[in-house]
């Protein structure tokens, strides 16, 4: 009896010890648990973001590139996630998602009683909120270290975000197979449409993959693939998501599967989007990982159809033996909008935007900058100067300089300012510079938006300091627009992944210009085109003027290494530079007339279903009919006559007598010498 109650005395002994021990050892967990979730409380929400294709739109909305080294991953608000896939993808993953609080501890205990059973692993027990965790922070290694990491990314998940939150994240970041990750990539892979327009067939067959995208990939294996998605219809009849009928319905619905990663097919406007990729660091200040992971939706500028209109002339028109590169920039003039850009021939072979980053001599396209400065200075459309082979002297004497027309052609004679400019004259440029003070004429410049570095010279108003295609562009758009101060735009519009906007272009557009004087300028500019100002040559737009069928402003320029042409009509500007990388001299004729046949080819192309509109005309405006070989007001026995504006106050008030009868004439009848211009008088110690 003794021996007994000893014995049950040092039983009572180990029991006690059993239950302090396994109480402490409970209390010891529990402040462990608490200490873990107090630890969790003060990290705060963990962050979410993952790696996502930056998405680049056209003006109209349509996809033209993306960022995806490799990996397809869009992030789409779940409301866009078709409400079949969200409910699938509960009924099989995580019947009790809704209810748990991450961890579902009746379906762990299954998962440990069924591996014991086999003595293997043989059926998961993760919750979506502890999917989630690991497809943001770990690895898919089965150790204890990740484990335990997974556990504790899954407390802060609950802690911090909705399950709707959770839910749309997870089904973000899953991994479908072949590359896709996200319901939104997996749904342009395999159906060819957006997660949202997924039928009941579709996202239950959808649903299935993840569980062994290699498996369940029905372009992998169909049969299973169709296996796995009765398996996927049964959880959801079973949760109450569907009815049998339905079920039914779905499993025999046929599929018809698209199976092709891009999204994009083919290059859409490369250069064009590394201008924009360029914009997103200079004006929203982006870093590279940002722009190229960041998961933005960046809707920009361009018009697929001008872009094609570009790519189109540049194939048609230059030699596919030629050697020469080019390059092509089309702006909206009201907005500064970049509806198209080639900076090269070919991307693949030479990325270098030539439209953006090459600095190349402007040539002659300088002068409507020039001759502007004029108009402010008092010159007018009717402004006469001698044109004739002339060697000037400036520097106080010091310095020379010898300028050429094209072919040493003169006319040795007065002629107008709107001769000068649609003929070229270079020695009217010249005199013109001069006049106005070679500091004038850069200051003008950057007034018109050029930004490269400029050297005050006489020969400087024939173009002879390099600038960028862009820029040129948008300063005959500041004439094209009557005016107003804009720049090239790329963007419209940036969205982070979460679709909050970021940034959106502003449009307030201040006057920089006069008006009517940018007006003048523009109709001085049609002269290039116009038959009716030819003096002693053809002016200089002759050549592709027959092809024209709308009013267009604009200018030609060429040096021997360089061919420009720059011009606009009210809805659009757009200039073409062609030459050699090298710098090398065109010595091919036919390579020196690329830069104009393709302005027109394109402008006439991209603008063909735009009504043909005249270039509205200001109030501070009148416009006369003078004789354009001298610029008096014309009579009826003029032979010419074009109707030229001028600022109001500045028109001509005399009339032509060089074709009156000769009593009439009184140039002809009297000997008497007439007097010199002012102009000329200080104009005339410049030349000799």
């Amino acid at each position: 009896m003794e021996l007994i109650t000893e014995r049950f005395k040092r039983s009572s002994k180990y029991i006690r010890a059993f239950i302090i021990v396994t109480a402490l050892s409970a209390l010891l967990l529990f402040l462990m648990f608490l200490a873990l979730f107090m630890y969790a409380k003060v990290l705060g929400p963990p962050p979410v973001a993952v790696p996502q294709s930056t998405l680049y739109y056209s003006e109209s909305g349509k996809v033209i590139g993306e960022t995806s080294h490799g990996q397809k991953r869009y992030w789409v608000p779940i409301q866009e996630i078709s409400p079949d896939l969200i409910n699938a993808t509960v009924a099989v993953e995580d019947r009790q998602f809704y209810t748990h609080r991450g961890f579902d501890l009746k379906r762990i205990a299954g998962a440990v009683l069924a591996d014991m059973r086999s003595m293997s692993k043989v059926q998961g027990a993760s919750t979506i909120t502890q999917q989630y965790a690991r497809n943001l922070y770990l690895g898919h290694d089965k150790t204890w270290k990740r484990k335990l990491s997974e556990a504790f990314y899954t407390i802060r998940l609950e802690m911090n975000y909705s399950k709707r939150d959770i839910l749309e994240g997870y089904l973000n970041t899953i991994y479908y197979g072949h590359g896709a990750y996200g319901a939104q990539a997996a749904s342009l892979y395999y159906y060819g449409k957006n997660a949202k327009d997924l039928t009941l067939s579709e996202a239950s067959m959808l649903a299935g993959v993840p569980k062994g995208p290699s498996r369940y990939s029905p372009l992998a294996n169909l049969e299973k693939a169709k296996l796995r998605q009765q398996v996927v219809l049964s959880s959801m009849v079973q949760k109450k998501y569907i009815s049998t009928k339905q079920k039914l319905a779905a499993s025999r619905a046929p599929l018809s599967f698209n199976g092709e990663k891009e999204t994009v097919h083919g290059r859409v406007a490369p250069y064009f989007q590394d201008a924009v990729k360029q914009a997103l660091k200079t004006q929203l200040h982006l870093d590279d990982r940002t722009i190229e992971l960041g998961g933005l939706r960046v809707y920009t500028t361009l018009n697929e159809k001008t872009q094609a209109a570009a790519e189109k002339s540049f194939s048609d028109i230059i030699s596919s033996q030629s050697n020469v590169q080019a390059a092509l920039v089309a702006m909206n003039p009201k907005t500064g909008a970049v509806t198209a850009l080639a900076g090269g021939r070919d991307y693949d072979k030479s990325p270098f935007n030539r439209a953006t980053q090459a600095i190349r001599q402007p040539g002659s396209t300088i002068k409507p900058i020039l001759y502007y400065s004029a108009l402010e200075k008092g010159f007018t459309p009717s402004t006469t100067l001698k044109s004739e082979a002339t060697t000037f002297k400036y520097d106080g004497g010091q310095s020379t300089y010898t300028p050429h027309n094209y072919n040493s052609q003169y006319a040795n004679g007065d002629i107008t300012m709107a001769q000068a400019i649609a003929l070229s004259d270079n020695i009217f440029a010249v005199k013109t510079n001069l006049f106005l003070g070679e500091k004038s004429l850069v200051q003008n410049i950057r007034k018109f938006g050029l930004t490269t570095k400029m050297h005050a010279s006489p020969s400087l108003a024939l173009g002879t300091s390099g600038v960028r295609v862009i820029e040129m562009v948008n300063a005959y758009s500041l004439l094209a627009n009557g005016g107003k101060h804009v720049t090239p735009i790329f963007i419209k519009r940036v969205e982070n992944q979460k679709g909050d906007v970021i940034f959106e272009q502003k449009t307030d557009h201040k006057q920089l210009l006069d008006r009517n004087k940018a007006f003048v300028m523009t109709e001085m500019l049609t002269g290039v085109f116009d038959k009716k100002l030819n003096g002693y040559t053809k002016v200089t737009g002759s050549t592709i003027a027959p092809e024209l069928t709308r009013p267009y402003a604009g200018k030609s320029g060429s040096t021997t290494t360089d061919s420009w042409m720059i011009g606009y009509a009210p809805q659009q500007a757009a200039g073409v530079w062609v030459g050699y990388d090298q710098a090398k001299k065109m010595e091919n004729p036919a390579e020196n007339v690329y830069a104009k046949k393709i302005w027109a080819d394109f402008m006439e192309t991209s603008l063909e279903e735009i009504p043909v509109k005249p270039f509205k005309k200001p109030s501070g405006v009148v416009g006369v009919y003078v004789n354009p070989q001298n610029g008096k007001l014309a009579t009826k026995d003029c032979p010419v006559k074009r109707k030229t504006y001028f600022v109001k106050g500045t028109e001509p008030e005399e009339y032509c007598t060089e074709h009156l009868p000769n009593s009439q004439n009184p140039i002809l009848s009297s000997p008497e010498k007439h007097k010199k211009s002012w102009y000329k008088r200080i104009l005339h110690f410049w030349g000799h």
